[in-house]
């Protein structure tokens, strides 16, 4: 059974396993339904969670009921935690949108929330990162998880994050990272998509960010720091969590 687990969150994208998740987790919960595990997103326990990755599987990584990872959980734990997003109102965009945030996010009255993609079907705004459809500073709070290590000229994606954000906004750019590399690795000349899983992680990616991502958001005008958030929990906590004790939760802010 963990054989098969394991090939098909590993054969099926996992935004497919999301929407085939919505009307499954009746049974996902019954079935997984615990005490060891506990995912904040949905509010509920689990025995276990999925074991996750591209190569190397990392145990209890996979939320069986949002099919959230290590870092939507701990985002989520520092919104719930460490912000008035839940509560204040505010202008967000949102970059090719996490689908289990999407429907919650949409759902909440505080919020004037848009979500914008280039090529995502369920987006509110059809946009290219390189060139928002957007005035100056429009938004309060913007998200753009995972997106940054596909895109070539991310300084400019960056700059175009900061263009849109409004004076004293704030927002979480979740980008893969090797904590041990001071310096970020790429190679645009690697095209094969083969290669760039061997080098970058995945087939679509263009890099690994190293500890200098911070340096490249701070040369777009943005003020941040590498924010270790899921070690201010306890080892219990953590594991309970599913999180990541050394992932960074990459919050950055305009002045």
């Amino acid at each position: 059974m963990k054989k098969v687990t394991k090939f098909l969150l590993n054969k099926i994208p996992r935004p497919m396993l999301i929407k085939m998740s919505i009307w499954a987790r009746p049974l996902i919960y019954k079935f997984y339904k615990g005490d060891q595990f506990y995912d904040p997103i949905d509010g509920r326990s689990y025995r276990k969670f999925l074991p996750y990755g591209y190569g190397k599987q990392r145990e209890n990584a996979l939320s069986p009921g949002t099919l959230s990872l290590e870092r939507h959980r701990q985002m989520w734990l520092y919104l719930q935690n460490e912000t008035s997003f839940f509560t204040k109102n505010a202008k967000v965009l949102h970059i090719a949108p996490e689908q289990e945030f999407l429907r919650k996010f949409k759902r909440m009255k505080n919020l004037n929330y848009i979500s914008a993609d280039l090529f995502s079907p369920i987006v509110d705004v059809k946009a290219d990162i390189l060139d928002l459809p957007f005035p100056d500073d429009s938004f309060d709070i913007i998200f753009c998880n995972h997106v940054l290590e596909h895109i070539e000229d991310d300084a400019k994606a960056m700059s175009e994050l900061y263009r849109v954000m409004r004076p004293g906004g704030w927002g979480i750019f979740q980008v893969p990272m090797r904590n041990s590399l001071e310096k970020t690795y790429e190679d645009f000349t690697i095209t094969d998509p083969k290669e760039r899983q061997k080098h970058f992680g995945q087939y679509d990616h263009v890099r690994w960010y190293g500890m200098d991502y911070f340096e490249r958001l701070r040369k777009a005008g943005f003020t941040t720091e590498p924010n270790f958030y899921s070690q201010n929990f306890s080892d219990e906590e953590i594991k309970r969590f599913g999180l990541s004790r050394n992932e960074i939760l990459p919050v950055v802010f305009k002045k």
